[in-house]
């Protein structure tokens, strides 16, 4: 186990980023279709081709789901990763002709010191592209894929991600670009609100704050409307349904709203999707599913806590420092 989403069996994960943007797309490349949906509870949120994935739609597997920075421009990528699978042999047939299915969900980072005048053609179907061709069973953490250009309200934000088994074996990860509207840190101090979630020391092992500050729940906002939004990818290799998935992506947003405050608010487009490889048969009906359910939204806090730990400052006047920066 490498504490990463690769440790499901079935997936890749790829990133390709632009330094002088500051900007990135990270994409999650399933080893064959893999049943998905999602859950909305932000209320700004970016999505392309993700009606598809209700459970009463007719296309039942995906081939790969994109997150991606660059706010309603970064919707460009989806066009590089469909060209990479293309090229690859992937896609729904229709007669003839394969059509690569790639549901995906954006981020704001349009205001984070990077050079956005790109012109007429945005960088995002080459990012979408590179990520896919490079994908694999490592990645970066931090400032990387679609946290690149990733920020909250006290701290740059970043790409987390984390695994866990369940108590019947099955694995569960989750993948996330932290962009929030809120922040990942308690108060005026380093640790984080999803502290009591952490493994083996994963994002510093402080625990929570004695005694807890008395300005712990005030509010911490930045940004305005579209200016924010934490994306999520959790996976298991249990066979689950859509509709099983979907449950499984409602449950993992607990964990989002535990390790980040406030969150799902009409200034955020807060997404989790959940997707099932189908190594494993859920033996166990709705109790394995309850299982997941609960690891899903753990799973996510601590990955939402990792990708701002391993977040990295960007090197531009006014850029927020890292949670390394302050507190190490």
């Amino acid at each position: 186990m490498k504490n990463l989403l690769t440790d499901v069996a079935g997936l890749r994960v790829g990133q390709a980023d632009d330094a002088h943007v500051a900007t990135g797309v990270t994409a999650i490349v399933f080893d064959e279709p893999a049943v998905a949906s999602i859950a909305v509870l932000g209320g700004a949120p970016g999505l392309r081709d993700t009606a598809l994935l209700e459970p009463e739609m007719t296309v039942g597997t995906v081939d790969a789901i994109l997150l991606s920075g660059g706010s309603a421009f970064g919707l460009d990528a989806a066009g590089g990763a469909m060209a990479a699978l293309h090229e690859l042999g992937r896609g729904f047939a229709v007669g003839s002709v394969r059509v690569p299915i790639v549901p995906q969900a954006i981020l704001f980072d349009l205001l984070n010191g990077g050079d956005k005048a790109w012109g007429r053609d945005t960088p995002y179907p080459d990012l979408g592209y590179r990520a896919v061709m490079a994908a694999g069973d490592s990645f970066t953490l931090g400032t990387a894929g679609a946290g690149y250009g990733a920020t909250t309200a006290n701290l740059k934000g970043g790409l987390g991600s984390a695994s866990m088994k369940t108590p019947s074996g099955y694995t569960v990860g989750a993948i996330v670009a932290v962009n929030a509207v809120g922040t990942a840190t308690i108060g005026n101090g380093p640790q984080f609100w999803a502290a009591p979630y952490e493994q083996h020391g994963e994002y510093g092992g402080l625990g929570l704050p004695a005694p807890f500050p008395p300005d712990a729940l005030t509010p911490r906002l930045k940004g305005g409307p579209r200016a924010n939004t934490v994306i999520a990818l959790i996976a298991t290799d249990a066979t689950l349904t859509k509709a099983e998935c979907k449950r499984l992506a409602l449950s993992a947003h607990d964990g989002l709203a535990r390790a980040i405050r406030p969150a799902h608010t009409p200034l955020d487009g807060d997404v989790v999707f959940a997707a099932s490889t189908g190594q494993r048969p859920l033996a166990g009906g709705v109790i394995d599913l309850t299982e997941l359910c609960i690891a899903a939204a753990d799973t996510l806090a601590r990955a939402i806590a990792r990708g701002v730990y391993e977040a990295g400052a960007l090197p531009f006047e006014g850029a927020l420092p890292s949670w390394k920066d302050r507190f190490r």
